[in-house]
């Protein structure tokens, strides 16, 4: 499905990363190698873990490198690098204690000022740099130390309670400023190769901390142009594990060759429009576009039933924090739709277009299926497909849209999945703009009751929804093949490929 993005995105080159000529593991020697190749429909672009923003970069890097804390794929987050953190009781201060006993890829031994350096540098800290947080959402740290007992102390501009789940960002060796070339992290895979259109090659990192760990001795992340050519690798035997299907195209697979996976996948579909250009910057329009389409009719065509109907920006994924009062507010109503736009100046409709990602079929079966319903109210949508890499280019860093069909991805903290609506962020590529909204974003890491915090989250579900800033599809269903060679193999809630745990069947 759709390249799925992070928070924060901007375009990127491949240019000038590190290649070799070094073969991948494939079907016929695979066994031989105790390797497994994941078919992927993204071509990577950055490796660096503080500057990666596209979620299919992060999929693979997240076997790479490790975060002072990790989610697990129940969508736990747990200590990692970290053992433990004492936190202040106003939420000024996370004080870490770092685990003994890990080794970087290039044979280091990680310590506290490993761990200081990478804080610095992920939140632009470090003598150079301009102050600008190279991981937005640490830009409230004002210092990061390490004490007299090795412990690493950070602490923040002001408070915030919700800070914790951006501590997965990786931690990479002091002085280290080489990570898109030649990737140094601790995770259970280290970095061997990449031949841009091809693959990513990782390999077996044999000092990982966690013993026992990865099983397997390669792990090869092979481009496919879409959906349907990693299917024709699937059914070849080129290709191991292919995430990301549609029920239908699932279901045309062998049972007794492949494991059919699946899990929530706490993503929000959106049917993105661009708040800043006409007719879009008006609410009314936005509201009869939101009227005129129907949810279920879009999932069924795209999903084949798979997936949750979305009214706001949140997946009902994330408990008490999605407000479950606003369901149905948009209802398909064909004739509100038409009051609104005649209300609006525009009772004949108008033209508009959809730029989206061609190597993501859920994306474009939206987008048409979007299009023929839109027409019932006389918005003539024309559909304008694009590579990703020109996505990323025009639409995501540039604004330079009408309208797109894309699938934000976030961890399990609900301020990662409404911090881009905030008018300053960076992740605000819909150019949307309200003062409360602002303000209730201000206040919400501040705030340390969680009771209180979560009003104030449905307070901005609320905003959002009033405001129509977009139209909001789905949250897919994740489903993934996987090589009935293979197990270990699980479906996180969230855009990550973790292959620490696979490994060939009955080994």
């Amino acid at each position: 499905m759709k390249r799925f993005i992070t928070r924060s995105i901007v375009a990127v080159s491949a240019l000038g990363l590190l290649v070799t000529s070094l073969a991948g593991c494939g079907k016929k020697n695979a066994d031989a190698n105790n390797c497994a190749v994941v078919g992927i429909t993204q071509e990577p672009g950055i490796f660096d873990p503080h500057t990666v923003v596209a979620a299919g970069d992060e999929e693979i890097i997240f076997n790479v490198y490790e975060g002072l804390y990790k989610y697990d794929h129940e969508g736990n987050l747990n200590p990692c690098l970290a053992t433990g953190v004492e936190i202040s009781a106003d939420a000024s201060v996370y004080t870490f204690t770092i685990r003994d006993g890990v080794k970087f890829h290039d044979g280091s031994d990680l310590d506290a000022s490993d761990v200081v350096y990478s804080l610095k540098r992920a939140s632009g800290l470090l003598d150079g740099q301009d102050g600008t947080a190279l991981v937005s959402e640490l830009d409230s740290i004002r210092d990061v130390t390490a004490s007299s007992d090795g412990k690493v102390v950070v602490t923040l501009e002001s408070s915030n309670s919700e800070l914790l789940s951006y501590f997965t960002t990786g931690i990479i060796p002091e002085n280290y400023d080489n990570c898109q070339q030649a990737p140094v992290g601790t995770g259970p895979f280290k970095f061997d190769s990449y031949n841009p259109g091809q693959s990513v090659i990782l390999k077996k990192n044999e000092n990982y901390w966690q013993k026992g760990l990865p099983y397997l001795d390669s792990v090869t992340f092979k481009v496919c142009a879409d959906m349907d050519a990693g299917l024709t690798e699937l059914a070849s035997g080129s290709i191991d594990i292919f995430p990301y299907l549609t029920t239908d195209r699932a279901n045309q697979l062998d049972s007794s060759k492949y494991n059919i996976l699946s899990n929530g996948s706490n993503m929000v579909q959106i049917f993105a429009l661009n708040n800043s250009v006409e007719p879009l910057n008006d609410v009314r329009v936005r509201k009869a576009i939101n009227y005129a389409i129907n949810r279920k009719d879009i999932i069924s065509v795209t999903m084949d039933g798979a997936g949750v109907e979305l009214t706001t920006a949140m997946s009902p994924a994330m408990g008490s924090y999605y407000d479950k009062s606003l369901d149905g507010t948009f209802d398909q109503d064909i004739e509100k739709a038409k009051a609104l736009l005649a209300e609006a100046g525009y009772e004949n409709g108008f033209d508009i277009s959809c730029t989206v990602p061609s190597s993501y079929l859920i994306h474009v079966n939206t987008a048409v299926e979007l299009a023929s319903e839109l027409k019932a109210v006389g918005i003539n949508m024309e559909i304008k497909q694009v590579d990703w890499a020109t996505w990323l280019d025009q639409v995501y860093a540039g604004r330079q849209y009408d309208t797109t069909v894309i699938a934000l991805t976030s961890t399990y903290a609900p301020y990662d999945v409404l911090g881009r609506y905030k008018s300053t962020d960076d992740g605000n590529f819909i150019n949307y703009s309200n003062s409360t909204v602002d303000e209730l974003l201000t206040r919400i890491p501040q705030t340390a009751d969680v009771n209180e915090r979560t009003a104030l989250y449905h307070q901005v579900l609320g905003c959002l929804t009033e405001d129509a800033c977009s139209a909001y599809i789905q949250d897919p269903t994740t489903i993934t093949a996987v090589s009935t060679r293979l197990e270990g193999y699980n479906v996180y809630p969230m855009y990550v490929q973790d292959m620490s745990k696979v490994k060939l069947a009955g080994n």
